[in-house]
């Protein structure tokens, strides 16, 4: 981090008691940025921490989404960790939670007991289908987001199943949101005066929808419902992925009619970017084979050093598809300092994505990886709530923490 610059949201506290990938990353987000996060788990410990890929025991994927955290044990089915839990509350600025719809108000923790402790709270609460609705209890996960959001359906091949991404898009996207409202409620508690925290209904099939952009503005007006095109558009062309002739692939993106021309003329010639059939997005899809012929032709005969190297010339829009090794060794990743390495006491040393994005004044900073389950018990519960190493060991025995 740079000298003499403090992160935005030091001084902020929040409580993260929710698991998996889309709360505990809200978490991640403001814990990068500078927030005291603390992270509360059952005594058996989030399941992220047995997800995935793991070395030596311990969960890669925890290590990440659960940086820059303190972490804690409490059993909120436990009277006594109920009492612990609203101790904390009242010291917090937001809380976040992912249990299913209707499960903290069972254990006497839900919107309205919290408020009444600490008004000026804001409870971030993520669930599969939201806190309303005819669905509002069902289980939800990211993979259900993305079919029932209508991301499956429109991805993949025509001829082939609907296609599911093999990381957590739509956790991921949700908690971008859910980081973004919790900083809306934190400007009006505090910038706009009122005071008054509020409680934030986050589904994660919302977010994915919205992102899919005009579908039901086309539906409606039009009754388009948009089917799988593989990796082509409908609304341009060239756009797709092609394979270079050592066996790579690249993508891409013609959106504007400057950077057709260059592309076109690159791969065949003015005849090419002269013909009549390729001067409008709309003739061009329904030419889309012929396009992808002359493209494709020409990305076939070349390395793709050439491929890029032209492109680059041609000042048209061309990425790699890169896997994660020729990521470690890409300039761009390199210069930006897009992957970070850090001490770890579990694995010595690690690497992994940094906090984005760049801010001038008020950096973010990867400070440390996931903690290990319950390891500031002692700090959290005995320095700051007051309990003593003989209390904390009792409750330990009791199954509380």
């Amino acid at each position: 981090m740079a000298e003499n610059k403090s992160p935005p949201l030091k001084g902020l506290r929040v409580i993260d008691a929710s698991t998996v990938i889309a709360g505990p990353t809200i978490g991640m987000q403001m814990g990068d940025f500078g927030a005291d996060v603390i992270k509360v788990e059952h005594p058996r410990g989030d399941v992220l921490r047995n997800t995935g890929d793991m070395k030596d025991g311990v969960g890669l994927w925890f290590k990440m989404t659960n940086r820059n955290k303190r972490c804690i044990t409490l059993n909120f089915s436990t009277e006594k960790g109920q009492e612990l839990f609203k101790e904390l509350i009242k010291t917090a600025d937001v809380v976040i939670e992912n249990f299913r719809t209707g499960t903290m108000e069972k254990w006497g923790l839900g919107w309205e007991d919290l408020k009444a402790i600490n008004p000026r709270l804001v409870m971030v609460r993520v669930t599969g289908f939201g806190q309303t609705g005819p669905y509002k209890n069902r289980p939800g996960f990211g993979t259900i987001a993305e079919v029932f959001s209508g991301f499956a359906a429109v991805t993949g091949d025509p001829d082939r199943p609907p296609t599911l991404p093999n990381f957590g898009l739509a956790d991921g996207i949700a908690a971008a949101y859910g980081t973004f409202a919790t900083m809306f409620a934190l400007y009006h508690r505090d910038a706009q005066g009122s005071g008054k925290g509020q409680y934030i209904d986050l589904s994660i099939y919302e977010p994915l929808f919205q992102v899919m952009g005009p579908q039901p503005l086309q539906y409606d007006q039009l009754g388009i419902i948009q089917k799988r095109w593989g990796n082509r558009s409908k609304n341009n062309a060239p756009r797709n992925t092609y394979q270079t002739q050592d066996g790579h692939w690249v993508a891409i993106s013609t959106n504007s009619p400057a950077i057709v021309t260059r592309v076109l003329t690159l791969c065949g010639g003015a005849e090419a970017a002269n013909d009549p059939r390729f001067q409008t997005p709309q003739s061009r899809v329904e030419h889309i084979d012929e396009v992808d012929g002359i493209v494709s032709s020409w990305i076939g005969r070349h390395d793709l050093n050439v491929v890029l190297d032209e492109f680059e010339k041609a000042e048209a829009a061309i990425g790699p598809a890169y896997s994660i090794d020729q990521i470690f060794e890409d300039p761009q990743y390199q210069a930006r300092g897009d992957i970070v390495e850090i001490a770890d006491e579990d694995l010595g040393t690690l690497k992994m994505t940094n906090a984005f994005p760049f801010m001038s004044e008020t950096p973010a900073e990867v400070r440390h990886a996931g903690a290990r389950k319950g390891q500031h018990n002692d700090e959290i519960l005995g320095d700051e709530l007051g309990l003593t190493a003989d209390e904390i060991a009792k409750l330990k025995d009791d199954g509380v923490l």
